[in-house]
């Protein structure tokens, strides 16, 4: 996992030519990093990209394949960019394809240089985009620090970089353990357990609603 702390006026877009792409990867893309500069960058490393689409993209056909509608593939073409600035930025053709999401009852435009998959592959991977995101945005929401042991530019970096990692690992225990904790809950135990001797599968092992806030309340009386 790649994390770069940057001020608040640098775009996310920039995020790209931090990543060190590796040949025959997917990289997966909102449609803030429509960039096309930077898509052919991975074009030509070798990699695979899918990236959602604006949609007043210019686009003109070259050829199209069948597609099955009820998949919810309502385009699949191969196409060459029309405006000026999006086809010097990636001069070579690039797959478009139209996607219903019958479940939320929206259509996307992805576009990406694989040729190889179907639609509805590209589709889904990224849908599954959309699971990191949820993660991110609880990310946001849960990861506090109330206070900083140093403020320079490095030490505010190392510390939430400790930060993320500490959350990102919790989220990897849930997931083997298979606990049926959140992973809110989880942090809230083990934050409270750190002199238990209670192996942690045992510790995170839920009986009841009740189990993290008798564990709370009993780690409190000892301050």
């Amino acid at each position: 996992m790649l994390v770069e702390v940057t001020a608040a006026s640098v775009h996310d877009v920039h995020g790209m030519d931090m990543i060190s792409y590796e040949k025959g990867s997917y990289y997966i893309f909102d449609r803030g990093y429509m960039d096309f500069k930077r898509l052919y960058v991975i074009h030509q490393s070798g990699s695979f990209f899918i990236v959602r689409s604006k949609n007043n993209l210019k686009s003109e056909r070259v050829y199209s394949s069948p597609v099955d509608k009820s998949r919810g593939i309502l385009l699949d073409q191969i196409v060459v960019l029309k405006s000026f600035y999006p086809r010097k930025g990636y001069p070579e053709k690039i797959r478009k394809i139209r996607f219903h999401d019958m479940e939320q009852n929206r259509t996307f435009i992805f576009l990406t240089n694989n040729t190889d998959l179907e639609a509805i592959e590209i589709a889904n991977l990224y849908k599954q985009r959309w699971q990191i995101e949820l993660f991110f945005k609880w990310i946001k929401q849960h990861l506090k620090i109330k206070s900083f042991w140093g403020t320079s530019m490095n030490a505010v970096k190392t510390q939430v970089y400790i930060a993320v990692i500490a959350y990102t690992t919790v989220a990897i225990i849930r997931q083997k353990l298979k606990s049926a904790y959140s992973t809110y809950e989880i942090l809230q135990i083990l934050g409270t357990s750190l002199l238990d001797k209670t192996p942690i599968q045992q510790l995170l092992h839920k009986k009841n609603n009740q189990d993290v806030k008798e564990l709370l309340h009993n780690q409190l009386k000892m301050f």
